[in-house]
């Protein structure tokens, strides 16, 4: 007992600052890697967007080539049907003896126009079909890769209005053949003729809405641009708020340890001060250790009246530091219970239930002092936390013990 008493620790709070600096990083290295996954992912979408805006422009621009392309060969249809009428002119003769066979050609002409008003159908269809596409990329840029499926629909279908154009030149070649051979009447033909303008003329019609339409689809993508700058703009403003949040908040936090580690330390000396008769009483880090043979009877979790003299002696400290913290510090007294490693027969099932069963005495016992509730929290760890590993006597009594530890919530 006397050389115990001639070891009483030094009062050291390096443990505890440790403790609570490990904590403090661990929580500033969370918010980065939250932050740091946040702006991964959104670049990658921005990255994922720029690169469907491309594709989607190289598409478009062979569009504009296929448009260039149809108009050529229309314009060629347009001079063969100009060598036909010429043609028309030396067959005027032989037009009497072949009524007969023109009444044929003009069925085949019906199914000529048929055919045409079916392409026109097929173009009407197509310039709708854009238009939904340019309504939805209105309303949400997010449909990019919708309005790329339409695209390519409308490519397909603009490929199916080549390939019909090519049958009608087909068509139109076996119709030329068919006059140099037969010789087929000139007004007939000739309206035939003008038939065919009057298409040509609606498809380069065609042809210029699809341009607009094109032209539509480009601003569009301007205005997409501008709204990617706007959200970079905007993300490196929250990526600013960010960084100068988290420097407030470890400012904070570390005048908070700071500020709560000198009350502590304070507390404790108060403490130590005032059970100084007792030479068990040590304090180890950020934790303040009672004996539980000083508050308690063996197996039992009632406090006897010298436990309870002890406890009177924690609440006054304890009313004395609570006068200097600050309102707005958030703090709590927490009441941690151990036994030792043999197995208690008595009223207890179990060293948990008798641990927590003191914690619990210590915690009502200092309100009924006037310690605030919300400022108490009660603890067991039964035998699973020792501070001395042994099997002896000596080890058991040092760990059955009350442990008290200011901090925060």
């Amino acid at each position: 007992m006397l050389i115990a008493s001639r070891r009483r620790p030094a009062l050291d709070i390096w443990p505890g600052f440790v403790d609570a600096l490990a904590a403090l990083l661990m929580v500033v290295i969370f918010v980065l890697l939250l932050f740091s996954v946040g702006q991964y992912l959104l670049n990658d979408a921005l990255i994922g967007r720029d690169e469907a805006l491309s594709r989607l422009r190289g598409q478009m621009h062979n569009l504009s080539g296929l448009l260039t392309q149809t108009r050529a060969d229309k314009q060629q249809l347009e001079q063969r049907l100009q060598g036909v009428a010429a043609e028309l002119q030396s067959t005027q003769v032989t037009r009497d003896d072949l009524q007969a066979q023109l009444a044929a050609l003009a069925v085949k002409a019906h199914d000529v126009e048929l055919a045409l008003a079916a392409l026109k159908l097929e173009l009407n269809t197509s310039r709708s079909q854009l238009a939904e596409q340019e309504q939805r990329g209105q309303q949400q840029a997010a449909e990019i890769q919708t309005l790329g499926s339409a695209r390519d629909q409308l490519q397909a279908e603009l490929e199916t209005s080549r390939s019909r154009v090519a049958e009608q030149e087909q068509r139109g070649q076996q119709l030329a053949a068919e006059i140099q051979t037969l010789g087929s009447a000139r007004e007939q033909l000739q309206a035939e003729l003008d038939t065919s303008r009057q298409e040509t003329t609606r498809a380069r019609d065609d042809a210029s809405d699809l341009n607009q339409q094109l032209v539509a689809l480009n601003d569009q993508i301007a205005r997409l641009s501008k709204a990617l700058e706007v959200s970079e703009s905007s993300l490196k403003d929250k990526t600013l708020e960010v960084e100068n949040l988290g420097a407030r908040l470890n400012d904070a936090l570390v005048n908070k340890v700071e500020e709560l580690a000198a009350y502590r330390s304070e507390f404790f000396g108060k403490l130590h001060e005032a059970l100084k008769d007792n030479p068990d009483v040590r304090i180890e880090g950020d934790r303040f250790l009672l004996p539980s043979e000083v508050l308690f009877p063996s197996a039992s979790a009632d406090l006897d009246e010298r436990g309870q003299r002890e406890i009177a002696k924690v609440a006054h400290s304890l009313k004395e530091i609570m006068a200097k913290i600050p309102p707005g510090m958030d703090w709590v007294l927490r009441v941690d219970g151990h036994t030792d490693r043999r197995p208690i027969r008595k009223v207890f099932p179990s060293n948990w239930e008798l641990s927590s069963a003191r914690a619990t005495s210590i915690v009502k016992d200092l309100i009924a002092e006037g310690i605030p509730p919300e400022h108490l929290a009660p603890a067991g760890f039964a035998q699973y936390h020792p501070v001395d590993p042994a099997d002896t006597p000596e080890a058991y009594r040092r760990n059955r013990r009350i442990e008290l530890k200011l901090t925060s919530r």
